[in-house]
């Protein structure tokens, strides 16, 4: 017996040797996969911050709200990122990425959707005193639970109007919801589009015409949509004596670049910006409305004056063209100025002095490079083809402008305010003359900024999305 024993001991020792071995193989192997993973997700994470966090924010905590109307498997975003979506916005990055590069960025996306950190805005700690170069600010909340908040306006007696892209045109009251104007026109709400910019008319008292931009479409939503502004006149809460006086084209289905921004220079003339729609070459072309500034009358009337007016082919109504997505413009009545800013590609974002007639380049002239790396353009100069005031590198996806006016905000008077989608901050940019002079970042991670407006009351008035919100800054001591 005892021999039998000792004969299976040398046989149990090598298979517990055996398991051993394998035991550290499979802890070996699965560390290296392990590694593998991580050094993956690194690359990825690079690769994110430097090609995708220009359109889709840095912060992946927002991919949880959004409509994933493709699929939100990792197959499904893998797949994304290699066809693309043209029509949505989303390009193709079979040729920038590798197929493995392609599938670190779909598990980099995907993770995010299991992670717990939800978008807060800023840190309601600080709202009540938050430091700027010049002076202190609090944070007054004026309403909560928007969606994307794109415009405001205030009435006479002091109501605010409210331009939801998903198509609703709200009304508050000293930060309480009064409701829903009805009345709206139909229209496409899809990719960037939907109910965008509202303006009231600066003479609004006598005429009560407001005035608001929108997507639509001609024939069908399956034929495309494009800019399209509208007045009409509030009675009660609806709206009525409807009036289209201007709709860009030819429509698209290409869901981006639709501009829509309104101003009036109180000369009898109303302003409204029309992106290309995704083709650059749109820009250039005077025989279509996109990717322009266009003037008209205020009642929907071509003026006389307009540069292209006696040019065979050309939109009559073209102010300045070379555009490629002005999401701001604002009339300085003090100086008799009219400022755009405009959403370059990966870099180049402008802020532009917009004069009659005058090509601002795009896509010929540019500071910034196609959104997978490729050279989009070597010319950042070019004759005939105006320079940006200012620029941005990186992006930071301006939107809103408006100016400081009055003299509740010391050293801030005169400057310009410039919202960042991309980087959820405001921007404050001191002027001399036409020059930029000075650059201040404020209300980092306010949130993704839509709109600034200066109020009747002499404050200064912010929207923002992620979540959509509307503040007033109000300087402390």
């Amino acid at each position: 017996m005892r021999n039998t024993a000792l004969k299976f001991i040398p046989i149990v020792a090598v298979m517990i040797s055996s398991q051993l071995f394998m035991t550290s193989a499979l802890t070996a192997q699965n560390a290296s996969v392990a590694t593998s993973q991580d050094s993956m997700l690194v690359e990825a994470a690079k690769n994110y911050k430097s090609v995708c966090a220009s359109c889709h924010q840095e912060d992946l905590g927002w991919y949880k709200t959004r409509k994933w109307k493709y699929g939100k498997g990792l197959g499904d975003i893998a797949t994304s990122i290699t066809t693309g979506y043209p029509d949505m916005g989303m390009l193709s990055f079979r040729n920038a990425f590798t197929k493995k590069q392609i599938q670190g960025l779909a598990t980099y996306v995907h993770n995010s959707l299991d992670r717990e950190k939800e978008e807060k805005g800023i840190d309601l700690m600080d709202k009540n005193r938050l430091p700027t170069e010049k002076v202190f600010l609090r944070l007054d909340t004026i309403a909560t639970g928007l969606d994307s908040p794109w415009g405001m306006a205030f009435l006479p007696n002091g109501d605010m109007l409210v331009s939801d892209k998903q198509g609703k045109m709200l009304r508050f009251h000293k930060k309480k919801l009064l409701g829903e104007i009805s009345g709206l026109p139909e229209m496409v709400v899809a990719g960037q589009g939907g109910l965008l910019d509202i303006r009231l008319h600066p003479d609004y008292k006598k005429n009560g015409w407001l005035y608001f931009t929108y997507s639509s479409s001609s024939v069908s939503k399956e034929e495309g949509w494009n800019t399209t502004l509208m007045r009409a006149k509030i009675k009660g809460n609806k709206l009525v004596e409807k009036q289209v006086l201007f709709k860009a084209l030819p429509d698209t289905k290409i869901g981006h670049h639709l501009g829509g921004r309104i101003a009036f220079d109180g000369k009898g003339h109303v302003f409204v910006s029309a992106g290309e729609r995704g083709f650059g070459d749109n820009a250039q072309d005077l025989t279509n409305d996109c990717g322009k500034i266009h003037r008209l009358n205020d009642d929907g009337t071509l003026p006389a004056d307009n540069p292209f007016i006696d040019q065979a082919g050309a939109k009559k109504t073209i102010w300045t063209y070379g555009h490629r997505n002005p999401q701001g413009l604002i009339y300085n009545a003090e100086t008799g100025v009219l400022w755009e800013s405009e959403h370059g590609p990966k870099g180049g974002d402008e802020l532009n002095i917009i004069e009659r007639g005058k090509n601002y380049g795009w896509p010929l002239v540019c500071f910034g490079i196609n959104y997978d790396g490729t050279i989009l353009t070597r010319d950042t100069i070019r004759a005939g083809m105006e320079q940006p005031i200012t620029y941005w590198i990186p992006s930071i996806a301006p939107c809103g402008l408006a100016f400081v006016k009055g003299t509740k905000y010391k050293g801030w008077e005169g400057n310009i305010l410039v919202g960042s989608l991309r980087f959820k901050y405001l921007v404050r940019c001191e002027l001399d003359g036409n020059k930029v002079t000075h650059k201040e970042v404020l209300l980092p991670n306010i949130g993704r900024l839509r709109d600034i407006e200066m109020g009747p009351d002499g404050f200064v008035y912010i929207s923002v999305e992620s979540p959509g919100m509307i503040f007033k800054l109000v300087p402390v001591e």
